[in-house]
């Protein structure tokens, strides 16, 4: 599975990365989230899907 997130929809909620630590990070002025990694280790793969779900804004794209 591979996962990015949208920078124009993601508002910076943060809750990617409080769901899947290992598989977001935040920029440290606006809070906007990213992948670490567009490849997603199969023991992460339920974290991010769960991620992607809890994202307000729909920012983060599952492929």
């Amino acid at each position: 599975m591979k996962v990015r997130v949208d920078p124009e929809r993601c508002q910076g909620h943060t809750l990617c990365a409080m769901i899947a630590p290992k598989a977001f990070q935040l920029d440290d002025i606006d809070g906007h989230s990213s992948a670490v990694s567009e490849d997603v280790p199969a023991d992460r793969e339920e974290q991010v899907r769960e991620a992607a779900q809890s994202c307000p804004e729909r920012a983060i794209q599952l492929f």
